[in-house]
């Protein structure tokens, strides 16, 4: 019987992948219902194709989507709104896996929901296990869902670790011969620019990935290396693991999407031309394999690999990710909202590309740290990160 799938973030780089790897796949999957933010067009052909039982919006979207319908013939499609939605399609009893893709701290509560409904979610939401990750995988284990890594290099650790490395339950000691976890970076778009060169890059230019085609959001957290620190926090709670054992590679080839260390001295790495639909293939059929259309790795194309260090005098920003997750409880969720807001500042061109990293660091200083023991206590600090982090950005912008 083929399983439903509920696709969080359809119109984006992760739904649009997911949907190719189901086009190869009738026979294993159908689609339940699919969500966007604001790409209607592109969300009412995919309602045409696909024609799913449930379609999640906002609510200022609902009439303008009801005309497109209309003007489409598309029919028979409930339409659900706001946040309120996104939870009831993620826990809905007709969904068997969902993909959580929806960029930033609005993916949370799905997720949440989606992993105490004991569903197969597979997690291209890296900021929201950044910002609950001992609740999230707490959740997990209650429920015994599956909470696979989509992220292409949380991807390829799971791949190299033990099996059920994932129901290690306390960020400890690596177990199972585990010595540590080497995260590879590409190192974005301006690995080798100057730091006052740094200062006068534009949004489109730090947009301009050198390797994978991903938003804006992340191309521009990929830039500054946060992206990178967001999954090394991502990594020390998917795999109870201190922060301590995750060491950043610097790949720029983005052929090995990440390694693990073992105490005998061997080096497992996963590798693979750098295309996500293989990840989302991954932990859709895990533990099976399916065919995707992505090519074989040719070696004798691809012969060569570099590996660095990390800069973090000129991207201090995946410094700032490492302190927060040494300082744990809610600085990751502080770490997050504050580079949100910064992001959005910077493609907005209210701020420079070097002010991001000074707008994170500030809200992390004006902000008293304590355990994030609730889920009420993470969004109360959520919004007021957000808060500091505005202040910050119209002081700077003056």
């Amino acid at each position: 019987m083929a399983q439903s799938v509920c696709i969080l973030g359809v119109t984006g780089s992760i739904g649009q992948s997911t949907l190719k790897i189901l086009d190869q796949h009738p026979d294993k999957y159908s689609i339940y219902a699919v969500s966007a933010f604001s790409r209607l067009e592109a969300l009412s052909e995919i309602c045409k194709q696909y024609q799913p039982k449930v379609v999640v919006v906002p609510a200022t979207k609902v009439d303008e989507l009801n005309q497109i319908f209309k003007q489409k013939n598309i029919q028979n499609i409930e339409i659900l709104t706001d946040e309120a939605g996104l939870i009831a399609v993620s826990e809905h009893p007709n969904v068997d896996v969902v993909m959580a893709a929806i960029v930033g701290a609005a993916g949370l509560l799905p997720t949440l929901a989606a992993v105490k409904a004991g569903k197969r979610v597979l997690l291209a939401n890296k900021e929201a296990l950044v910002m609950s990750g001992d609740l999230m995988m707490q959740a997990a284990r209650d429920s015994k869902a599956l909470l696979l890594p989509v992220d292409s290099e949380h991807n390829a650790i799971f791949q190299c670790l033990p099996q059920n490395y994932l129901q290690i339950e306390t960020h400890q000691e690596p177990q199972l011969g585990v010595l540590k976890i080497l995260l590879t970076a590409s190192g974005g778009p301006f690995l080798k620019h100057s730091a006052e060169q740094l200062k006068h890059v534009t949004p489109t230019q730090a947009c301009k990935h050198p390797n994978w085609s991903m938003g804006r959001k992340i191309s521009v957290d990929s830039a500054t290396l946060m992206n990178k620190g967001l999954e090394l926090i991502e990594a020390c709670y998917l795999f109870s693991i201190k922060e301590h054992f995750v060491t950043v590679v610097v790949h720029p080839q983005s052929i090995i999407h990440s390694m693990v260390q073992y105490v005998d001295g061997s080096t497992l790495a996963q590798m693979g031309n750098p295309d996500m639909c293989t990840p989302i293939a991954h932990a859709l059929a895990w533990p099976e394999r399916i065919h995707t259309h992505v090519s074989p790795l040719d070696l004798f194309v691809n012969h060569s690999l570099d590996f660095q260090a990390p800069d973090t005098d000129r991207f201090p920003a995946l410094k700032l990710a490492r302190q927060s997750m040494q300082s744990g409880g809610l600085a990751p969720a502080i770490l997050n909202a504050a580079n949100e807001i910064a992001v959005d500042a910077f493609l907005n061109e209210k701020i420079g590309f070097m002010d991001i990293p000074q707008v994170v660091e500030f809200t992390l200083d004006h902000l008293e740290n304590s355990s994030a023991d609730s889920l009420d206590l993470i969004l109360e600090v959520d919004i007021q990160a957000r808060d500091i982090a505005s202040k910050r950005i119209m002081q700077l912008s003056k």
